[in-house]
């Protein structure tokens, strides 16, 4: 059993965005279900943190989440910005429910194990508190991230990370969601958002005694990446 992350698919099944008009996307949903089919079993564990899909609502987005339960694996799931189509987990679950979506499994709040690793995660936010309406949305991030580590944490497990925002990108701190990840001595995060130009600016190394991993899907090469050893070594 091997653990995996990608995040940012970024599928538009039901919806008309194309993502193409970037460059290097070209026949991306393509090259992501070639990969992940070619490397992935089964029994294995995916971690998905954000931007699934692109549909508003979960009629839209049920052509891509059907297109992601069909892959093989287990598929752990988190918010993203652009993840609209989100609802609370017990909607989320009862929809999830209907359609037979078995292979789908949300994080909010809660945890994952993985052997001894405890999957946490939320969605984060941007790297700015000085807007009112920002402020209080990392605040509840900040809420939601340590309520899955402590998760982890009550069951015996060794918490890692997942996040969709970083909280570190260039200079910019995002010192809520960093003062978690301190009081719980987490060693390992990884996390999306980033395309483009905007890799070069992601922190991939340690920084300040936490490894950091950037896993959006163009910067994997639409290949989601084997982290079993990152994950189960303790090199820091």
């Amino acid at each position: 059993m091997k653990l995996f992350a990608i995040a940012d698919l970024h599928l538009g099944f039901g919806v008309d965005k194309p993502m193409n008009i970037f460059g290097g996307w070209d026949d991306h949903v393509e090259r992501i279900r070639k990969n992940w089919q070619e490397k992935i079993s089964p029994e294995d564990m995916v971690v998905m943190p954000g931007d699934l899909s692109w549909g508003m609502n979960f009629e839209e987005s049920e052509p891509d989440l059907a297109f992601v339960e069909q892959l093989n694996g287990t598929k752990i799931i988190s918010k993203g910005n652009h993840d609209y189509w989100w609802e609370t987990k017990s909607k989320m679950q009862r929809f999830f429910d209907d359609k037979g979506f078995k292979s789908l499994h949300i994080m909010q709040n809660n945890h994952y194990a993985f052997g001894d690793i405890g999957i946490c995660g939320t969605r984060g936010w941007v790297n700015d508190n000085t807007v009112t309406e920002n402020a209080k949305v990392i605040a509840r991030e900040a809420i939601r991230l340590e309520l899955s580590i402590q998760s982890a944490l009550k069951d015996g497990l060794k918490p890692v990370v997942f996040l969709h925002y970083p909280p570190v990108f260039g200079e910019n701190r995002n010192f809520e969601i960093l003062d978690v990840l301190y009081k719980y001595k987490i060693k390992k995060v990884f996390y999306g958002h980033l395309h483009g130009k905007a890799h070069a600016y992601a922190i991939n190394g340690i920084c300040d005694g936490i490894e950091y991993h950037l896993v959006s899907s163009d910067f994997l090469h639409f290949d989601p990446l084997d982290i079993t050893q990152i994950v189960q070594s303790d090199n820091l």
